[in-house]
């Protein structure tokens, strides 16, 4: 099974990840960045490797 997830090409801040996450799943991009950032500042979660892992797994829009 392959999803299709693709950075996002209008709807990008860094590096489109979460705009992309939020195109395909449907959810609001600011929901997704805030929710990132509540995330990625505990210290449970290490969000900025999350991202960069993310960034290069996904695919470019074409």
């Amino acid at each position: 099974m392959k999803l299709n997830i693709h950075r996002s090409k209008d709807d990008r801040i860094i590096g489109g990840v979460l705009g992309g996450l939020s195109e395909h799943f449907n959810w609001n991009a600011t929901l997704v960045r805030i929710l990132f950032v509540i995330l990625g500042l505990t210290p449970i979660v290490p969000g900025i490797i999350i991202y960069l892992v993310l960034w290069i797994l996904m695919a470019d829009p074409a």
